[in-house]
């Protein structure tokens, strides 16, 4: 977002917003913000619906900065205004309510390797008990039957 965008969202003017970076500069690595060249100022500005370019000489005076979202983050922990200090607690809430999540959806898995466990080895006995019934449930095998009459003893 543009550094005019961001100051209009937390109600700062965007002059305080740049002051406020510039104070803090070691808050704000390359990937938090960064800033337009002039060229890329004008086509930006210009493509807008309503641009937001001085009337009297038409150009861009000061190379606007543009923030990541975690540029936007650290912006609202810098800034004092209300708006600022009100997204600011909504990021804390948000992050504490994502580590209660992380921290269910883990003893959740906990709680599913142990049933796991549980329902392996009774699988397992089951499997062994339903072996021994299917053995049980086999008709015996009838032993070979003697003939009737007399054998002759070069016959056996």
């Amino acid at each position: 977002m543009l550094d005019a965008d961001l100051a209009a969202l937390y109600g700062v003017a965007t002059r305080v917003l740049n002051q406020a970076v510039n104070r803090n500069s070691d808050r704000f690595p390359e990937e938090f913000m960064f800033q337009l060249t002039l060229e890329e100022a004008k086509t930006v500005l210009l493509s807008r619906s309503q641009p937001v370019i001085l009337k009297r000489g038409g150009n861009v005076k000061h190379r606007p900065h543009v923030f990541t979202e975690h540029g936007a983050v650290m912006l609202a922990n810098v800034l004092r205004s209300p708006s600022a200090v009100r997204a600011s607690i909504q990021v804390v809430r948000a992050f504490v309510h994502l580590r209660q999540m992380l921290a269910m959806n883990a003893d959740i898995a906990r709680k599913i390797a142990a049933l796991e466990g549980k329902v392996g080895k009774h699988d397992a006995d089951l499997q062994a008990i339903l072996a021994v019934i299917h053995k049980l449930m086999q008709p015996p095998a009838t032993p070979a039957k003697r003939p009737i009459g007399f054998i002759e003893p070069s016959r056996k």
